[in-house]
């Protein structure tokens, strides 16, 4: 596929997103710019927050990981199913309860200053690098086959990537973002399911043939029950997934921001319900992609391709839809699905960063409305450029699958959010809040430690995304330390 008809499709993309911005950005205010004026149709919300839900990470990451350990990513998808339900049940009535802009003003409510401060800290951890992840992984896809033939060096590339995204989310916000998400996830969803259908039909299957054959049970296997010391071990994936969605949904910002849109909180929990249950279905269908690429892979000799020296298996369904002898038609859709996946996820990350710099770090509430969009807009350039560092630092000395060190990475960042938030909701206890800082950076090195120690000192056990909950643990039992009634 030439790179003249990857740019124009890039091209044509953003035009359409600059369109819906302008359509959408109403009065350049802060009210919209951060809560969207609690006016967002909540199937609109559901439907949006698949997309940035999955990301780019699900599009390339996900069916690249089937090689090596087949459909067992699932186990940890269930778990994220039970994870939603906590959220829209637990955690939603509390944020609709105090109104809030920002989910971690609900720490200062309950503990202090410094605890709303720590909270928003960890956020800002884990969302950096979360959306870093997420937006480096389309930046290698679009280097490797698009601007490295340009010789347009790769910090353009990211830069360019960034650019795009501050020019149509810097005035409206998370109201443009709420119908940008939607149509992402419509573009991210047809491709997937397109991308299916070509193969399978330069295959002579029909999906049925597919869903029968013998290919596909050779990467099907899913459940890994034979034992508990084992890192992908069911309940510990699943218990895994539980906190993960529970942390990186429910306790961040960028997806709470979108539910708290929604126009009352019977309509929020009817969105995370319905999003929930549609991720899992898509998400299933991203697993049949991967065995399907490989297959097709191991049919015609294509090799995995390199990255830095090393294959990497996250390049795969690029280099067959690009690459392949499959037409354009499948180039064109799953760059769709790429960008849209990519951008779906970087766009109300940059956002909610924004919202959670000036509500919770700066604290501009009481300040006049001219100087509140003053420095919104400057901390929305300034994220963006953050943005571009991480990223460029990941290319440096990212080595291993993108999905697993995002999931990885979540257990060291999120673990102190759970611990303070479950601390919160299911104690009475206040705590000395000057030491709650003190409590959770600890906890973090606790769990590095636990995390690089050889398994043969735990008797062969490996720890895997289960590190979540263990960090939310101690710092639990921290806080329990520095309580005062």
């Amino acid at each position: 596929m030439s790179s003249s008809i990857i740019l124009t499709v890039i091209f044509l993309y953003f035009l359409g997103l600059f369109i819906i911005s302008n359509l959408t950005t109403g009065n350049d205010d802060n009210q919209t710019f951060f809560s969207a004026n609690k006016e967002s149709p909540w199937y609109l919300v559901a439907f949006g927050m698949v997309g940035a839900s999955l990301s780019g990470i699900t599009f390339i990451s996900v069916p690249g990981d089937i090689g090596s350990t087949q459909f067992t990513y699932f186990q940890v998808v269930l778990g994220y199913l039970f994870g939603y339900f906590v959220v829209a049940l637990l955690l939603l009535p509390i944020y609709y309860k105090l109104n809030l802009t920002s989910i971690y003003e609900y720490l200062k409510v309950r503990f202090g200053k410094v605890s709303h401060k720590t909270g928003a800290f960890f956020f800002f951890l884990s969302r950096i690098t979360g959306a870093s992840f997420r937006l480096y992984l389309v930046a290698i896809v679009l280097q490797q086959f698009v601007f490295n033939e340009l010789n347009i060096p790769f910090e353009i590339t990211v830069v360019l990537s960034v650019l795009l995204i501050w020019i149509y989310t810097f005035r409206g916000g998370i109201k443009t973002i709420v119908w940008t998400d939607t149509l992402q996830t419509s573009f991210m969803i047809v491709s997937v399911i397109l991308s299916i259908y070509l193969i399978n039909q330069s295959l002579n299957w029909t999906f049925i043939d597919f869903i029968n054959s013998d290919e596909l049970k050779t990467y099907s296997n899913f459940l890994v029950t034979d034992s508990f010391l084992e890192k992908n071990y069911f309940l510990k994936s699943f218990i895994g997934g539980m906190f993960i969605t529970i942390c990186m949904t429910g306790l961040d910002q960028d997806m709470m921001q979108k539910n708290l849109t929604c126009k009352s909180l019977k309509e929020a929990q009817k969105n995370m319900i319905v999003f929930s249950i549609v991720l899992v279905v898509v998400t299933f269908i991203f697993l049949l992609l991967g065995a399907l690429l490989f297959i097709y892979s191991e049919k015609f000799g294509i090799m995995i391709p390199k990255l830095n020296g090393s294959t990497n298996t996250d390049l795969l369904f690029p280099e067959i839809a690009l690459n392949s002898n499959l037409g354009n038609l499948i180039g064109i859709t799953f760059l769709l699905g790429l960008i849209a996946a990519a951008y779906s996820s970087a766009d109300s990350a940059l956002t909610s960063l924004t919202t959670s710099y000036c509500v919770d770090i700066i604290d501009i509430k009481d300040k006049t409305q001219e100087y509140q969009t003053k420095i919104r807009k400057r901390a929305h350039l300034v994220m963006s450029s953050i943005l571009v560092l991480v990223i460029i630092i990941f290319d440096n000395y990212l080595n291993r699958s993108v999905i697993d060190g995002l999931l990885v990475l979540a257990g060291y960042t999120y673990g102190p959010l759970l611990g303070l938030f479950s601390f919160g909701i299911f104690t009475n206890y206040k705590v000395n809040d000057q030491y709650v800082w003190i409590v959770t950076i600890f906890s973090v090195i606790l769990v590095s430690f636990l995390a690089n120690l050889d398994p043969s000192y735990l008797g062969g056990y490996k720890i895997g995304y289960e590190l979540l909950p263990i960090n939310g643990l101690i710092t639990f039992l921290g806080l329990i330390l520095i309580r005062r009634k």
